[in-house]
């Protein structure tokens, strides 16, 4: 993925990104801002939003969803502080668009999605942009992908009324959860870090996410 602009025409686009919205913004982490100014974001939203792509705001996807605003997938991103050993589960594939950048940082990333349509595109996607440490699940979320588990980090892409027990499970000892909790109208973004298998919880900002739809979410409309 080349930032060369007669290649890559929103490459100047994804720098004006990285320094208007993310550095302004007190993002810092220099893998980070590599990785958002490397993994073409356009490509993860319909041709249609192209032109909004590297904008400050969410773009709609199939199935009802979102992707998040380019500062809240650096802030997430920035909070689990990724070493390039890491293993990494996400909840909420969505476009694929931050597993992207957590393929760029870790070792190995496991994506789990409840609609399979997503999920499915995704994985596609994701493979022609050349990542290959990238595996996308279909199921909920909420429970989890145990058989991969323990996990360095795990970041949660909806927003949960609490965090879910199976997650903390399968998060390892000294790892990193960042997770919204709150009800479906307005959430906190939380840093959960697990030392000698007691949660120490960190407020990063209020935010507004989808639900996590599931057995440990928020269960389904009837």
């Amino acid at each position: 993925m080349s930032t060369d602009p007669d290649r890559d025409p929103y490459s100047s686009e994804r720098l004006k990104m990285v320094a208007g919205q993310l550095q302004a913004r007190g993002i810092a982490d220099e893998r980070v801002l590599n990785a958002m100014a490397k993994v073409p974001r356009h490509e993860f939203v319909s041709a249609k939003y192209w032109d909004q792509a590297y904008e400050d705001h969410p773009i709609p996807i199939a199935e009802n969803q979102t992707i998040s605003q380019p500062y809240i997938v650096a802030l997430m991103t920035e909070a689990l502080a990724l070493g390039s050993e890491e293993k990494v589960l996400e909840v909420g594939t969505g476009s694929g668009y931050q597993t992207a950048i957590l393929a760029e940082l870790a070792r190995k990333v496991f994506s789990i999605e409840r609609h399979g349509s997503l999920a499915e595109v995704a994985q596609a996607l994701l493979a022609r942009l050349g990542y290959r440490n990238v595996r996308v699940i279909v199921g909920d979320g909420s429970a989890g992908v145990p058989e991969f588990a323990p996990y360095d980090a795990i970041t949660v892409a909806a927003a949960a009324p609490n965090i879910p027990e199976a997650l903390w499970q399968q998060l390892a000892e000294g790892g990193r959860l960042v997770i919204p909790v709150g009800p479906p109208e307005a959430q906190e973004l939380q840093l959960v870090h697990k030392v000698n298998g007691t949660a120490v919880m960190r407020r990063i900002e209020a935010c507004r996410f989808v639900p996590l739809i599931g057995e440990q979410g928020y269960k389904p409309e009837s």
